[in-house]
């Protein structure tokens, strides 16, 4: 999938309107029925079952959503069919289609940018409209098959919107398709259940840091766990490809930038250690000394060496980019190029020959939207406010995987 693009300097860019903000919409069947049209052949392909049942007559419902690839949608058009939901959305899914996607239902709001408005959306799509709503919290896809940092207080708004709370959680839809490996699908059976997290009763009668536990409880899995313990094999030989967007600092000799996923492979190439990811999913070191077969244990590790970096102030990014700007549904602007830099007072984007220069609080969200091979551009990070987003696409030695896990970690610190 790739994404429009559109070259301006950053002067014309900033005179462009913010686009005028629309109420959502019901779906009518014919959308409905083509939402799942489109998805079957995927589902198809990947043996898709689900087990549960709702009543679709019922609700309308909050429905959460844990997210591993893009296969997400069509498993959601796939089990609540033919009951009409919305689908909160990624501003830059609206980008050239925006008139198409707002009748398939989708709510565009900025990954990881406060937006007052998409909770009146919510409660206008729920109460106004009688529509379900299907929303992911976790926002991004997952990094390494495990949730993702989840929005505080998410108890609150659920509290606030009143209504049924379904939850569909997926089984091998990471191991289909997972973000690091480049968009090579795997042979992989995806399945997903689909229960009643909360009834309207529960809610009332709970306060919301009970709600916002349950949830996070719902959330807690671990997709290269669930691969091994159901023994599933994946044989494909590419299955390394891009590994090192996960874990791009050595476990053997600590050099950052220098791990190469390929084939089968994850290489270092500046002490030369080899490993093997196995058709299990797991590590194991070519010389016999494995330091993390499990590769959610080797990304947690790389989280704790950004937090001791952090405090002891030795983190810093400082690299060249390319700058594309998103404010409205028209396109990408590239303006041209510029510097990021991220340290413990946050971001500050520089660029355009002086027109742009952006700073972000290290308090202004608990994640970052970072992501590979973003549209097929290239890894990306991103950051911004609701007026604009900026679009940073850094060189190939630069893990934006890091660069979210600084930012998780920074917001911890300072919030105690």
């Amino acid at each position: 999938m790739k994404i429009k693009i559109i070259k301006k300097s950053f002067n014309e860019v900033e005179k462009i309107s913010k686009p005028c903000h629309v109420l959502p919409k019901r779906t009518n069947f014919f959308f409905r029925t083509l939402s799942l049209i489109y998805a079957l052949p995927e589902l198809i392909k990947a043996k898709f079952s689900f087990k549960g049942k709702i009543d679709k007559k019922g609700g309308p419902y909050f429905i959460l959503m844990n997210h591993s690839s893009f296969i997400d949608i069509k498993i959601a058009n796939k089990i609540l069919y033919p009951m009409p939901f919305a689908t909160v959305c990624t501003h830059d899914a609206l980008v050239g289609k925006a008139w198409f996607m707002r009748k398939l239902g989708c709510i565009p709001t900025k990954k990881f940018v406060s937006d007052l408005r998409l909770i009146s959306d919510i409660k206008y799509a729920l109460d106004k409209k009688k529509t379900s709503v299907l929303m992911y919290p976790e926002a991004g896809y997952s990094f390494d098959g495990r949730a993702t940092a989840l929005p505080e207080n998410f108890g609150r708004l659920v509290k606030r919107l009143g209504v049924p709370v379904l939850f569909i959680k997926t089984f091998g839809a990471f191991a289909h398709d997972p973000l690091y490996n480049g968009l090579q699908i795997r042979k992989v059976p995806v399945s997903a259940t689909i229960s009643t997290l909360f009834t309207k009763q529960e809610i009332e009668k709970l306060d919301s840091s009970d709600i916002s536990k349950r949830i996070e409880n719902a959330f807690n899995f671990d997709n290269f766990e669930w691969q091994k313990s159901n023994d599933i094999k994946i044989s494909e030989p590419f299955r390394a490809d891009g590994l090192e967007r996960i874990l791009y600092r050595c476990a053997h000799c600590n050099v950052e930038g220098k791990m190469v996923g390929k084939g089968e492979k994850l290489t270092c190439t500046a002490c030369g250690k080899s490993y093997t990811l196995t058709q299990l999913g797991e590590l194991v070191a070519d010389d016999g000394v494995t330091e993390f077969s499990h590769v959610p244990d080797w990304y947690d590790w790389q989280r704790k060496c950004v937090r001791e970096q952090l405090l002891s102030d030795e983190y810093l990014l400082e690299t060249p980019v390319d700058i594309g700007v998103m404010c409205d549904y028209k396109g990408l602007y590239m303006v041209g190029e510029g510097v990021l830099r991220h340290d413990k007072s946050g971001f500050n984007l520089v660029g355009c020959d002086g027109a742009l220069n952006y700073s972000q609080s290290p308090t202004a969200s608990y994640s970052l939207n970072a992501d590979y091979f973003w549209y097929e551009i290239g890894d990306t990070i991103c950051i911004g406010d609701n007026q604009r987003l900026y679009y940073c696409f850094p060189p190939k030695n630069v893990s934006v995987t890091k660069v979210r896990l600084a930012t998780e970690e920074l917001y911890k610190i300072i919030k105690g």
